[in-house]
């Protein structure tokens, strides 16, 4: 499936705020990369976040699901970002920032 550059240069904008975020094509998706800890993707045309123990309520709440590749029950820690999130850059920084840490805590294990 080809990506579309634009969707990936509108997410680096809306995240211009978190400062050093950087973006490498993998799979077939984008990865969304801070400090060299992915925390972000882009996968089926879907802009996800890296959530945890600490965070998968925030995805939750907002009726959001895990990234299920593989078509039955498996997930990855990777939820959909609601639009809402995704059209306000603070928001989203936010948000991002949350799985920026996750991401971090997951290195730390």
């Amino acid at each position: 499936m080809a990506i579309n550059q634009d969707f990936v240069d509108y997410l680096v904008d809306q995240l211009s705020g978190l400062g050093g975020v950087y973006t490498k094509r993998m799979f077939g998706g984008v990865g969304f990369f801070k400090d060299g800890r992915m925390f972000g993707m882009i996968a089926d045309d879907l802009f996800r976040l890296k959530a945890d123990a600490a965070s998968q309520s925030d995805f939750e709440q907002a009726g959001m699901s895990p990234f299920a590749p593989y078509g039955d029950h498996r997930t990855m820690p990777y939820w959909e970002v609601p639009a809402d999130v995704l059209e306000d850059a603070f928001l989203l920084c936010v948000w991002a920032t949350k799985a920026h840490e996750a991401a971090l805590r997951t290195k730390m294990k």
